[in-house]
Formats: structure tokens, C-alpha cells, sequence
């Protein structure tokens, strides 16, 4: 007796297939591809400079390694980022304080490198105060004579 196939259901991940993207190079009918193009380029990459994917633009496998090289001629050239820095604030986590990730110095290394600064804005603000000015803009401190100051 012949072993019966499983019946295939529907597709688990997505029931309805979406409609497939059009590219943008199809779209705006783009012949070439050029490294100088940063605006056609840009809509190509995510907001921390990474190529987006044939999945996510659209293109077909040709468009896409023209849309590569080109995003990385114009890396090469300074015309367009490697990489943009992105800060987001985490929340207080659940930091139980037992992970050693400070290193040898713990906080004792902190705590000296705090008393340094604090030495420092104490030396920046005597200077200021020692000054007269009637127009505070045209304050100007030399920061290197104020570190030697400190270090002395």
C-alpha cells in the first residue's frame, strides 16, 4: 500500500499573497543607474544607510546589483553614509547590578574620572568669574590653557 502525501493547507505564514512591489526604477522608467544620483539612490536605503533589500524595494536581480554597486561607488566617493548613528533612549531595565561589565576599574575609575571633570569646570568657572564682561559672547576660553592649569 502506497503512503498517502499530507494535504497542504494554506500558507501559514501569509493566507493572502500580496501583490508583488514595482520597482521604483521601473516605475520612474530609470535606464541608469548612476553613483551621482543621491536622491534615487537614497530611497534605496534604510534610515541607518543599509541597501534595502529586492524584497523590500521591488527590484528584480539585475536592478538590485546595480542599485549595490551604485550605493557603493557613491560610499567610496563620500557622496552618500556607510552607516548613520541612531540614538534611541532605552528604559531602566531590570539591571540587577550583577554583571561585571565595568572592567577592572569598576567604580572606582568613575568616580576618579569625575573628580577630573569636576576640577576642570571648577577651573573653567574661576576663570570666568576672574574676567569682566559686560557682553558674555565674547567670552573665549582656551580650553588647552585651562587643561595645563588643571594638570599643574
Amino acid at each position: 500500500m502506497a503512503k498517502v502525501a499530507p494535504k497542504r493547507g494554506k500558507n501559514k505564514d501569509n493566507a493572502r499573497r500580496s501583490k508583488k512591489k514595482i520597482s521604483v526604477l521601473a516605475q520612474e522608467k530609470v535606464e541608469y543607474v548612476d553613483y551621482k544620483d543621491i536622491n534615487l539612490l537614497r530611497r534605496f536605503m534604510s534610515d541607518r544607510a543599509k541597501i534595502r533589500s529586492r524584497r523590500v524595494s521591488g527590484n528584480d536581480s539585475q536592478q538590485q546589483k546595480e542599485i549595490a554597486r551604485a550605493i557603493k561607488n557613491s560610499r567610496e566617493m563620500a557622496l552618500l553614509p556607510y552607516t548613520n548613528r541612531v540614538t534611541t533612549q532605552r528604559g531602566g531595565g531590570r539591571d540587577r547590578g550583577d554583571r561585571g561589565d565595568r572592567g577592572d576599574r569598576g567604580d572606582r575609575g568613575l568616580r576618579l574620572e569625575n573628580a577630573e571633570i569636576r576640577e576642570t569646570v571648577d577651573v573653567i568657572e574661576e576663570t570666568i568669574t576672574d574676567v569682566e564682561v559686560l557682553d558674555i559672547d565674547a567670552v573665549e576660553i582656551d580650553v588647552t590653557e585651562v587643561a595645563a592649569e588643571v594638570t599643574e
